[in-house]
This record gives C-alpha cells, sequence and structure tokens, in this order.
C-alpha cells in the first residue's frame, strides 16, 4: 500500500510538502503515511483516492486496476 502513495504522488510530480498540504496536514504526518509508519486515517484515504482518481481499494492493494 505505502508504496503506491508515493508511486501517485510522484506521477504528478509532487512533493511530499505539496502532497500534505493538499491532504491538510504536515509534511511529517504525511511521510509517516508513505513509509508505513502510522496508519492511514479513513479520511485521507478517501482524499487520497479522490486526488488521484483510483479506488481505495487500489491504495490499499486490493487490487491492481486503478
Amino acid at each position: 500500500m505505502f508504496t503506491r502513495i508515493k508511486d501517485l504522488r510522484e506521477d504528478k510530480d509532487l512533493t511530499q510538502s505539496e502532497m500534505a498540504k493538499i491532504l491538510y496536514c504536515t509534511q511529517q504526518a504525511y511521510s509517516h503515511y508513505e513509509r508505513g509508519t502510522r496508519d492511514l486515517p479513513t479520511s485521507v484515504l478517501i482524499a487520497l483516492a479522490d486526488f488521484h482518481e483510483t479506488t481505495t481499494d487500489y491504495i490499499l492493494g486490493r487490487t491492481n486496476k486503478k
């Protein structure tokens, strides 16, 4: 899951700081989400899926279909 979050961000050429601003969190918190050292809150998961125009199942690794 965590590599997908990073890959989606990098596909849009965004930094962690830019992504954090979009999600209304700190860069440090977002970094923890990407590294898997902090659980991804449901609200952030949904916001990521909406922003990247994908499904929560794709982000969670439950499917390979974006």
